[in-house]
């Protein structure tokens, strides 16, 4: 059960990349959460899916010198998610069927999502340098933010509201 969730479904076990591949695998799942439930489910995923990370990280990490595995990629899921949380909220917000997919944002949210992941900007830098499972979640989560701040600001320039 813990390399299930840590690995998120064996993804995080995927040659070269898995924390790629990990926002890769996000994004599907993201798309099924909001459409069963919209905003507010997959808010609550992503609520579920921090807590339960964090413990499965701990776990996984436990009486190991290695605090942030390669194959952990429930990080970059939560991270993922977080970024396409304001794209959700404002399709949520104006009733928008998620038949009508809005790829420009999902692909922007993949893309900016795994700059800031990768480059790690401060403060996603100084939330890598906490070497504990919070750490590891929590440089991800920083990650997100950065990344839907970013994506919104693009998508408000480019429907015009700015």
């Amino acid at each position: 059960m813990i390399k299930l969730i840590t690995t998120f479904f064996y993804v995080g076990l995927l040659p070269k990349a898995p924390g790629t591949w990990g926002s890769l695998a996000a994004l599907p799942f993201a798309l099924i959460i909001f459409a069963i439930g919209s905003f507010p489910a997959l808010l609550a995923a992503t609520i579920i899916a921090f807590c339960a990370g964090w413990w499965a990280t701990m776990k996984h990490t436990e009486n190991s010198d290695n605090h942030d595995p390669s194959e952990i990629v429930i990080d970059e899921v939560v991270g993922q998610w977080i970024t396409l949380l304001p794209l959700a909220g404002m399709l949520w917000s104006w009733e928008v069927p998620i038949v009508i997919l809005p790829w420009p944002g999902l692909v922007a949210g993949l893309m900016f999502f795994r700059f800031f992941d990768i480059i790690k900007p401060w403060p996603i830098s100084w939330a890598d340098g906490v070497k504990t499972p919070f750490g590891v979640m929590f440089d991800d989560v920083l990650a997100g933010i950065m990344a839907a701040a970013t994506i919104t600001i693009l998508g408000a320039l480019a429907h015009g509201y700015i």
